[in-house]
Formats: structure tokens, sequence, C-alpha cells
């Protein structure tokens, strides 16, 4: 899982606000902790979005000190696809010709609500000179 930062702030209408110091247009607001983390977490992956279709950095997770939101390892690996593509200058068509796919292939494996296979990840992950290395720790 990949876990951004957020912090809770108490808001005067007796909600708490949640924004994300990685992601500065990240603002949310939940009616209790556990509710505004789940909106976080909402506007966490919708600020991603964004980005990527605005084709800007996407940044990695800040060190969490407090609350965080989790998304999921498909997510993750998209957003690594993605950020490997940024780095190595390899564009949308490159990678469509590298996989020998169509083109909406490759944007369903950009986009963070698609359900992609590991395998097809994998495969452009590959395609851009990067592996995927598997860790598990204590929850």
């Amino acid at each position: 899982m990949l876990r951004y930062p957020v912090t809770l702030t108490p808001d005067d209408d007796g909600t708490l606000l949640v924004t994300c110091p990685d992601l500065p247009e990240v603002t949310s607001f939940g009616e209790g902790s556990a509710d505004a983390l789940v909106h976080g977490a909402d506007a966490v992956a919708t600020a991603l979005k964004g980005r990527i279709t605005a084709r800007q950095p996407v940044p990695p997770p800040g060190p969490i000190n407090g609350h965080a939101v989790a998304l999921s390892a498909l997510t993750a690996l998209k957003l690594e696809l993605y950020r490997a593509m940024l780095e190595t200058g390899i564009r949308k068509a490159d990678l469509v010709g590298r996989l020998r796919v169509h083109p909406p292939q490759v944007d369903r494996l950009l986009d963070l609500d698609h359900e992609s296979r590991l395998s097809q990840i994998e495969a452009a992950l590959t395609a851009c000179g990067r592996e995927i290395v598997v860790a598990t720790q204590a929850a």
C-alpha cells in the first residue's frame, strides 16, 4: 500500500478539515476521524488522477507523523509506472509501440479507477526499464 500523510484540523462547524502536505490541492472534510480519512483518501486519489491527466509530476508520500490515507497496491504500481514514464521520457505512444497494444490499453494502465491486470502493469514497467520488487511489513 501507498500511504500519504494527511492533517485533520477541527473546523468551526464541528467537522474535520482534511489536507495533505504533499498535495496542496487536497481539501476535504468528515464528520469524525474515520469519515474524514475516507473522504481524504478519495481526495488524494482525485488529486493524483488530476496530476496524471495534466501530465504533472506526482510526488512520493512524505513522512507520516500522524494520520495517513492508504491507496491500494494497484494504485501504487500505476503511479510508479507514470513516474517511470516521466523520468525516462517515455510517452504513451512509445509504450503502445513497445507493448504492441492499442492506445486505449495504455490509457487504462494509467487510469487509477481501472482494475488493470498485474501482468500488464509489470510488462509496462519492464518496457520502461523497471521491475517490481515486493516486500511486506507488519501493519
